[in-house]
């Protein structure tokens, strides 16, 4: 079952911003509580979009430069990034059926 990798500043154009596929980044830190209770259900949705959208983590601690980049004041923040642009932003926890919606957008648009 796939499950969202860590990304680092050096790597993240490569694997996001050039990525054929849609890409949802979650711009996270290990002390927030919010992010703890969305990481399983973004693992759940690495699993059930395999192979559609790639999964990445992003830890704001490690990566200040990259939250800066994309203005990510606040954690959790999922980003849905398709064709190497922003597509979506999701601040805060997040119901399953409300991140599927967002997924299933970036698939469609």
């Amino acid at each position: 079952m796939a499950k969202p990798l860590e990304v680092e500043e050096k790597k993240f154009d490569e694997l996001v911003l050039k990525s054929n596929l849609p890409v949802l980044v979650d711009f996270w830190a290990p002390w927030c509580g919010p992010c703890r209770m969305i990481a399983p259900i973004i693992d759940e949705l690495a699993g059930e979009y395999e192979g559609k959208i790639s999964f990445y983590k992003v830890n704001v601690d490690n990566n200040p430069r990259l939250a800066q980049r994309y203005g990510v004041m606040s954690i959790p923040t999922l980003i849905i990034f398709k064709g190497g642009q922003p597509l979506s932003n999701l601040v805060g926890f997040r119901p399953k059926n409300e991140l599927k919606k967002s997924l299933d957008q970036a698939l469609s648009a």
